[in-house]
């Protein structure tokens, strides 16, 4: 793409009355963001729900100046330009309709051919939250996901400190331009976000910080991610936004839930009790709902039989002995062994060669 289509590209993406579904669309109708910055107003009127308040800010607001200098700092600064029409555009991203035509990409991002989760949360975290996330983060380390996540306070910054100990990669969506870093605090993580993977905004170098711009920001968040995962939330919070963005782009929602006296638990209890989200007490049941395969080749089954098991793990292969192949329910009825703890203990033998999982949500002994 050559350096003048990026200016108007820029100078369309900073119009405020222009949103990105309404400029992805005015790009197929006219081919480029020049085209659409050119064009005449009396054509622009035709266009059905466009409106004369747009209209206005195309002709009379547009600086393709601001925009010049726009892409002179991107360009001074390593920052990658991605067009939502481009290959390199992330993939999740696309299916969007209100994703952004314009992504800046800042670090060694890699999502092709990825398990992708995203992980938010409050900022007033409590212990069990941190404990739970680093536990959750730990136990979905040998799939090696990629985890996405806000690198604010709380939630965020302990998800993405958890994946960068496991050397997953691990991107922070920014609600500003790259430009700074905020909480300013987290700068001391910067250099190790963009060693293990990056950063992702859609905001200028010289857009206002707004709090507005964290909501805007989460639907990137949510949109990046095959599912979006709940740890803590009061019963307002911008963590209830992103999953509220994920079930309208029809991504999995999962999350954590907690007594009912619990603040922070008040939010996701909430999801769950309004089927806005899947209850969630493990990284198993992550697994096991997204139907994610885990990146390891199955054993022959004669080398399994010196496999070191536990009382409950051998219970477990010894009832599929019997059943060859059962659906969770029954197997945990079988086994006497409770359906959360027994998600667990089947992905650890599935781990360990000895268990796949089926479509049907089924499992036998390979």
């Amino acid at each position: 793409m050559s350096d003048q289509e990026k200016i108007y590209l820029l100078a369309l993406h900073r119009l405020s009355k222009i949103g990105d579904a309404t400029a992805k669309r005015l790009i197929e109708i006219f081919g480029s963001a020049e085209n659409i910055i050119r064009e005449k107003s009396q054509n622009l009127e035709k266009i059905n729900g466009l409106g004369t308040k747009r209209i206005h800010s195309l002709k009379r607001e547009v600086d393709l100046d601001g925009a010049e200098r726009e892409l002179k700092f991107i360009q001074d600064n390593g920052i990658a330009f991605r067009f939502f029409k481009d290959k390199s555009y992330p993939e999740q991203l696309k299916q969007c309709i209100d994703g952004p035509i314009i992504l800046f990409q800042k670090g060694n991002i890699d999502l092709k051919h990825k398990k992708i989760l995203s992980i938010v949360g409050t900022r007033k975290i409590t212990s069990h939250g941190v404990n739970f996330t680093e536990k959750l983060i730990e136990d979905l380390a040998v799939i090696n996901p990629v985890i996405i996540s806000g690198f604010a306070y709380g939630t965020d910054i302990t998800a993405q400190k958890a994946a960068i100990e496991h050397k997953l990669q691990t991107i922070g969506c920014l609600a500003h331009g790259l430009n700074q870093i905020y909480p300013k605090v987290h700068q001391r993580y910067v250099d190790s976000v963009l060693e293990h993977g990056g950063f992702f905004t859609d905001f200028c170098s010289d857009d206002d910080f707004d709090r507005n711009n964290f909501l805007k920001r989460n639907r990137i968040i949510a949109g990046l991610s095959e599912a979006t995962v709940v740890i803590e939330s009061a019963e307002k919070g911008g963590s209830l936004v992103t999953a509220e963005m994920a079930n309208s782009y029809n991504r999995e929602v999962f999350a954590l839930p907690g007594r009912y006296s619990d603040k922070m638990s008040l939010g996701c209890n909430n999801l769950i009790k309004k089927q806005q989200a899947m209850m969630m007490t493990s990284a198993a049941d992550i697994v096991y709902m997204l139907n994610w395969d885990i990146d390891k080749k199955p054993k022959p089954m004669q080398t399994e039989l010196f496999v070191d098991l536990n009382q409950e793990e051998q219970k477990v292969v010894d009832a599929l002995k019997e059943f060859q192949k059962s659906e969770l329910d029954p197997l945990a009825l079988a086994c006497d062994i409770p359906t959360s703890k027994l998600s667990m203990i089947l992905l650890n033998l599935e781990l360990k060669g000895l268990v796949r999982p089926l479509p049907g949500k089924q499992f036998e002994l390979i």
